[in-house]
């Protein structure tokens, strides 16, 4: 089992800025991948980043440029640096953790993060 733990949500205007952290415990390894997912009211949960034990990364498209996603694997710890952030990024912001097994696709949430950007 893996537990996930974010931090760092909150209200801010259009244009600021906000860090979000997450710690993960428990059975970590360090091939797998961890990201940030989100979902606004009335929308389906979508992926805004997320990146390997090796560094690669990937974004949606509407946050490239504006949001940078990091992970330290000695601390098992995933940050999502967002600024320039925008209304349409409010959402509650969930952190991921995801590892192939031997037969499938683990995949571990937290509890997740309000993230609410005023215009």
């Amino acid at each position: 089992q893996v537990q996930l733990v974010e931090s760092g949500g909150g209200l801010v205007q259009s244009g600021g800025s906000l860090r979000l952290s997450c710690v993960a415990s428990g059975s970590i390894f360090s091939a797998s991948r961890m990201g940030w997912y989100r979902q606004a009211p009335g929308k389906q949960r979508e992926l805004v980043a997320d990146i390997g034990s090796g560094g690669n990364t990937n974004y949606i498209d509407s946050v490239k440029g504006r949001f940078t996603i990091s992970r330290d694997n000695a601390k098992n710890t995933v940050s999502l640096q967002m600024s320039s952030l925008k209304p349409e990024d409010t959402a509650i912001y969930y952190c991921n953790y995801q590892r192939m097994g031997i037969t499938s696709l683990h995949i571990y949430w937290g509890q997740g993060t309000q993230v609410t950007v005023s215009s």
